[in-house]
């Protein structure tokens, strides 16, 4: 799997949020996108998610050299980001039957499996309403690591979690990365120290 950014650019009404980015991500590496609160790191990644369109410049997804058809990005990639929201009316055995209808299990891991790597065997039939943020961030998160897909997007993946919460994350990261594109947009080390490499948007202004 390979994502081209060819002259990228995104922009709200007459300002620019970034521009003129090139860039390719490849498999089995990890990239860290930076920039200060504001700068455009999750506009760019909803950008390469297919959710929003780029302003100018092209972005591609391929596959052993095949190109992927921008309505069919969905199916390489899991997204974890603050603003994405559960559906806070299903109990977290729920959660996962239903987003395991349209993503395919890693590793087919049942449920009980992603369960007792949340730690949470006590909660699986609790409503998602009544987890705390750091639980509900927890939850997003295996949502996307547990999800048999070339491209892994996270997004401030540390928000609302605790010291234990944070060391979880990173035994996330090393169990489920592997032959995967994933990108961390971020502005704390601790959330992209394993990265590769770095986009730093404040190039791209």
């Amino acid at each position: 799997m390979q994502i081209s950014l060819e002259n990228l650019g995104r922009r709200f009404n007459r300002e620019w949020i970034f521009k003129g980015v090139n860039y390719q991500f490849v498999n089995n590496q990890a990239y860290a996108i930076l920039g200060i609160n504001g700068s455009g790191k999750s506009t760019l990644l909803q950008v390469i998610s297919g959710a929003l369109t780029p302003s100018i410049g092209n972005l591609t997804y391929s596959n052993n050299g095949k190109i992927i058809a921008p309505e069919n990005y969905y199916n390489s990639i899991s997204l974890a980001t603050p603003y994405l929201e559960l559906i806070e009316e299903f109990t977290l055995n729920e959660v996962l039957d239903f987003h395991f209808k349209f993503k395919i299990r890693i590793e087919h891991l049942k449920n009980s499996d992603i369960i007792s790597l949340l730690g949470m065997k006590q909660q699986q039939h609790k409503f998602i309403k009544y987890f705390s943020s750091g639980m509900k961030q927890r939850v997003k998160l295996a949502l996307a690591f547990c999800a048999q897909t070339p491209v892994l997007l996270l997004d401030e993946p540390t928000s609302n979690l605790d010291v234990q919460g944070v060391a979880w994350y990173h035994t996330m990261i090393n169990q489920f990365t592997a032959n995967r594109i994933t990108l961390i947009c971020s502005n704390q080390s601790n959330e992209y120290s394993f990265c590769n490499a770095q986009l730093n948007l404040a190039d791209y202004k």
